[in-house]
């Protein structure tokens, strides 16, 4: 959103208000945005679930391989992670970019899920959770969802082209990936034909 603030107080001149422009800049505050709501929400957050008593129950030594203890854990911690990735891009992205939407897209279903199987955890007191096949149904609908999208969405951008040149008793073969007017040769592979 503030991106596309600041891209209209360029058109008045307002200075300073290009550099919203640039993915550096964008990047770097959304990696300081996220550190700070990481930290500071993440910390409040936890000793809001502390004083709520919101905390993972004992699980079944049979499905606790590793011996992990989680009684008294705070749960429900994802949340903090999604809001460290979500408020950044929200606030810094381009929120026309069909990359970025998948990811927002993607970043909710994936943290719903969790926050369901969390739920259940807690308030229903399940140690279970949400029961498995739900959990891949999900993950399963949404990369189907995402793959379709790539695979149908014109908004993506990647065409590979093979170039084979004969060069003497040598075969050069280039790959190219063609972006936006301009192609990118990756490292060629030369093959030998030895002619008897």
């Amino acid at each position: 959103m503030l991106y596309y603030l600041f891209r209209f107080l360029e058109q008045w001149g307002i200075s300073g208000s290009h550099m919203w422009g640039y993915i550096s800049f964008r990047a770097l505050l959304a990696l300081i945005l996220s550190l700070v709501i990481s930290a500071w929400f993440g910390e409040k957050f936890i000793k809001f679930l502390k004083s709520k008593q919101i905390t993972e129950t004992q699980r079944d030594a049979s499905i606790d391989p590793f011996g992990v203890k989680k009684i008294g854990v705070p749960s429900m911690g994802g949340v903090i992670i999604i809001l460290a990735i979500l408020v950044p891009v929200l606030l810094l992205g381009r929120l026309r970019n069909i990359y970025l939407i998948l990811m927002i897209i993607t970043t909710v279903w994936l943290g719903f899920l969790g926050g369901m199987d969390d739920f259940i955890k807690i308030f229903k007191r399940d140690k279970e959770g949400l029961k498995g096949k739900y959990k891949i149904v999900g993950q399963i609908g949404i990369g189907l969802i995402v793959g379709l999208v790539l695979w149908g969405s014109p908004d993506v951008k990647m065409n590979e082209n093979l170039a084979i040149e004969q060069q003497g008793q040598e075969t050069v073969v280039k790959h190219m990936v063609s972006k936006s007017n301009r192609i990118i040769i990756l490292p060629t592979m030369v093959i030998r034909v030895i002619c008897s």
